[in-house]
């Protein structure tokens, strides 16, 4: 019928080179269903021999030196999309090579460093787009042979976790041959040992599994017609790392004790044009995982086990108010009047109602108003949109839940607080003492509680005479702080900043000794927070939306939880006088209206109206969901935790896509 015969002469200095598929493509070969490392004899389906393969051949066979024999023209038929689409990637061979030279004998490049970097680019990108192309043309040739290379559904019977654990009794070398599964995933990896045997591992949501590919098993009577490459060679060649297929067989334990799926039927579910990173390098450039956050959870188990984390801790949190009997209610994402938090906006406008608003800082406000309608516990678990700067901790777009529970106070939801962390933890992670980074974070219950002035006044003593009136050494009175003189402060403050490593001239700043001891907190003690620690009683200042301290003048009920020297949490009494939110409200706008801070909030009318018909007492709690995921996943940064967090575009690539892919996703060689 017609036999093609290709010899491929191949000269070296020291020995013969063994050829790839695609070294074979570059050279102008064929290709058929044979695959790299996977040497056929030509009395095979039309299946080629590749030098340098696994053959079991002999070294002095002719076809072990180099004959690539094909019995069937069927099979270069079928090649011909693959070969095609090669060698419109490759120029003409050149007809003369320049010796190679040794390493000793290559020298550096003179002020070439920046075009060597960019040629090696340049050369990593054509292998990327190679190696598609290759891809792609299985895809085309599965569909010549009538295969779909994209299949519509699949109907798994087990995820690999369940057949893991309900064989793991099986002996090794043993099978089960009288149950019949249907797996589905990933191929992570891919292995042939010569014309009978190959294995799959298959990764899918739960797991990995092996798939154990015997030819007996694989090929039937009834497979293609003669002279078309057979059911487990079409599996060999068209199947690559990054595919989705799906597998039908039996269970059997390898004598080496790898639970596998004995396959007798496969099919392809999408074939995979990209491939994937090179599985010793993996996905490495942090921006890249960041932005390709796909193949950043295909590249790496500990990603996946991160996110798979934070969905169980964010339901947990969830079952844990819902139990208590807290309602989720979702307020809005659009605002007209910004107001909640200390955060500049996101801004936009609704076209149709010729309407300016901003995107929520907070969901507080709507909260409450809620709390005045009657429902006394509600929550809500959403995203929030600041525009501000970005760092370890902060993400222009993250998750909190707020909460909110009427007749508490702040000392009431300080208890919850502690309760609901601690229990998401040993729910989640089945323990409630977890390392972070190199420390160890204990959340057994009950946590440390104190107040700001007691931290402050311990790291600054000479600040005390502005906070106490020490009385003897049993008893001290709590002066306001607008009581005293604040330049004596802001002086004292100013060398105590110096002596620790601050800028002494942020204490000038303070318009009052409530900002002072609040600027004091956060620049000499807050980052020393190492173990979960409410800090307690806040000055008003800073503190526009809590009710006033019962006991203390010039303070607020109010709490900050800090761990690992993170702001965790933040809660208070909430302020229920209409005429003294007003006040304050009044107050941060004349403070953002001077200048002074332009993150303060205005007066939210529609809020003071709610406030007028009477909310009851209450306190309310909010928590940053993705800190808190941080803290129980053992994430550095806040960008580990969100799927797919706000990056910059990448310089010469709009969109930012094709340019990356092509940086990481490496050789399949």
């Amino acid at each position: 019928r017609g036999v093609v015969v290709v010899v491929v002469v191949v000269m070296a200095a020291a020995s013969v080179r063994a050829f790839t598929v695609v070294d074979v493509l570059r050279k102008g070969g064929p290709l058929s269903a044979g695959h790299r490392g996977l040497g056929r004899s030509s009395s095979s389906r039309g299946l080629l021999l590749i030098p340098g393969a696994r053959t079991g051949l002999p070294s002095s066979s002719p076809r072990r030196r180099g004959l690539l024999v094909s019995r069937r023209a069927q099979t270069t038929e079928a090649a011909a999309p693959v070969v095609a689409a090669v060698q419109q990637q490759e120029p003409a061979p050149p007809t003369k090579q320049k010796k190679q030279k040794s390493p000793k004998q290559q020298q550096k490049p003179k002020g070439g460093q920046q075009k060597a970097s960019s040629d090696s680019k340049k050369e990593a990108n054509s292998t990327f787009a190679e190696l598609r192309q290759v891809r792609v043309a299985k895809a085309e040739a599965m569909r010549a042979a009538g295969e779909e290379p994209f299949a519509y559904s699949f109907g798994a019977t087990h995820f690999s976790e369940a057949l893991h654990e309900a064989y793991k009794d099986l002996a090794d070398g043993a099978e089960d041959s009288t149950a019949t599964v249907r797996v589905a995933g990933r191929v992570a990896a891919k292995r042939s040992f010569g014309k009978k045997l190959a294995f799959f591992s298959l990764r899918d949501a739960r797991g990995e599994i092996q798939l154990y590919v015997e030819r007996g098993a694989l090929d039937t009577d009834d497979d293609a017609e003669e002279g078309a490459p057979s059911a487990y060679a079409r599996m060999l060649e068209w199947v690559d790392a990054g595919d989705i297929i799906g597998a039908e067989g039996t269970l059997k334990r390898t004598m080496k004790g790898e639970l596998s799926v004995k396959v007798s039927a496969w099919t392809m579910l999408t074939k995979a044009f990209a491939p994937p990173p090179d599985k010793r390098r993996g996905l490495t450039d942090v921006t890249k995982r960041y932005r390709h956050r796909e193949v950043d959870l295909i590249a790496n188990p500990d990603v996946r086990r991160t996110f798979l984390l934070r969905a169980q801790i964010t339901s947990a949190i969830r079952r844990f108010l819902d139990d208590r009997g807290f309602l989720e209610i979702e307020t809005p994402t659009l605002h007209s009047q910004p107001g909640g938090a200390e955060a500049r906006p996101f801004e936009t406008t609704h076209n149709a109602l010729d309407l300016d608003l901003t995107l929520r800082i907070a969901t507080e406000l709507h909260l409450k108003r809620l709390v005045v309608g009657g429902f006394d516990r509600v929550y809500e678990l959403g995203r929030i949109f600041r525009n501000e700067g970005v760092s370890a901790r902060h993400n222009p777009e993250f998750t909190s839940v707020e909460v909110y529970q009427a007749y508490a106070d702040y000392a009431d939801i300080a208890v919850l607080t502690e309760t609901l962390i601690a229990g998401v933890a040993q729910e989640v992670l089945g323990t409630t003492e977890l390392p972070y980074g190199d420390e160890t974070v204990h959340f057994e219950t009950p946590w440390r509680r104190v107040p700001m002035r007691d931290l402050v006044v311990g790291k600054v003593p000479e600040l005390a005479p502005f906070y106490y009136s020490r009385g003897d050494e049993e008893t001290q009175t709590v002066l306001p702080p607008q009581s005293q003189d604040l330049a004596a402060a802001q002086a004292i403050a100013a060398e105590a900043f110096a002596r620790y490593d601050a800028s002494p001239s942020l204490p000038a700043k303070a318009e009052t000794l409530g900002d002072l001891l609040n600027l004091c907190f956060e620049e000499l003690c807050e980052h020393e927070l190492r173990q979960p620690t409410f800090v307690t009683e806040y000055p008003v200042e800073v503190s526009p939306l809590a009710k006033p301290h019962r006991a203390i003048p010039g303070f607020v009920e109010r709490f900050e939880l800090f761990v690992v020297g993170r702001e965790l949490a933040n809660a208070f009494s909430e302020l229920t006088d209409p005429a003294d939110q007003r006040r304050r409200f009044e107050a941060q706008a004349d403070k953002k209206a001077r200048g002074v801070n332009d993150e303060a909030c205005g007066v939210d009318e529609d809020f003071l109206f709610a406030l007028e018909h009477g909310l009851p007492p209450t306190a309310g709690l909010g928590i940053g969901v993705d800190r808190l995921v941080m803290l129980l996943t053992n994430a550095p940064s806040i960008r580990d935790v969100i799927a797919f967090p706000l990056l910059k575009l990448p310089q010469n690539a709009p969109g930012g896509a094709a340019a990356e892919g092509e940086d990481e996703a490496s050789s399949e060689h």
